[in-house]
């Protein structure tokens, strides 16, 4: 879609009519030429026009439209960490929230792999350390990763992800929850997920940041 206008306001009505973002919550954006354009504060992401996003200059201040979301530096630390980002998502979505309250198993990914679709959509998914909404230090957060990524958790907050456009960016966020919601389901059982040689091979194809563990016993 060439309006990224109507981009946005269109993947909020979507991500909104499958549950994934409660009441006033949720933000997206899309990076412009002159900037950013973002979904303004206090607004449902069913509840947007194509007129009503807030316009950003490329440093981030604002330069016409209603408010916008006070998750702005959040989505400048993204496209800042990662140039071939084009659009953001950010969910309070259920599974991915209750996710992002549990200890993770694995320090560099909070989400297990356990399907393909999950590895070539999202990758490895970071735990964000806590910092409260709109804190600059929850940019702080994201900028300190020490690894690329698509997709993160932010601890006891919701779900972010990055995509080449935004509906990437909508495909991935979805695929977040869902396998939030397989972690859940799965939890306290013996999983099967995907193993170090399928891991490598749908990393490789879909320049996914997902290292090989080495073996047991072996040198890191």
């Amino acid at each position: 879609m060439n309006d990224p206008r109507r981009a946005v306001t269109e993947a909020g009505r979507r991500l909104h009519a499958l549950g994934l973002s409660p009441g006033a919550s949720g933000n997206i954006s899309v990076r412009t030429p002159d900037g950013i354009l973002v979904t303004p504060t206090g607004r449902g992401l069913d509840e947007l026009t194509p007129e009503e996003l807030a316009a950003l200059d490329a440093d981030g201040a604002h330069t016409s439209g209603p408010p916008p979301t006070k998750e702005v530096p959040l989505h400048l630390a993204l496209y800042a960490r990662d140039p071939s980002a084009r659009a953001v998502v950010h969910l309070h979505s259920t599974h991915a929230v209750a996710v992002s309250c549990l200890e993770p198993d694995d320090p560099d990914s909070c989400l297990p792999p356990l399907t393909a679709y999950f590895l070539m959509r999202a990758g490895r998914t970071p735990l964000i350390p806590y910092a409260a909404p709109g804190d600059p230090a929850l940019a702080a957060h994201v900028q300190a990763v020490p690894f690329p990524f698509r997709a993160a958790l932010l601890a006891n907050h919701g779900l972010v992800v990055t995509g080449t456009d935004v509906e990437q960016a909508v495909w991935s966020a979805i695929e977040v929850e869902e396998t939030a919601r397989l972690h859940l389901l799965l939890h306290g059982r013996r999983t099967r997920p995907l193993d170090p040689a399928q891991i490598t091979d749908l990393a490789k194809r879909h320049s996914v940041h997902w290292p090989a563990r080495p073996k047991e016993g072996e040198a890191a």
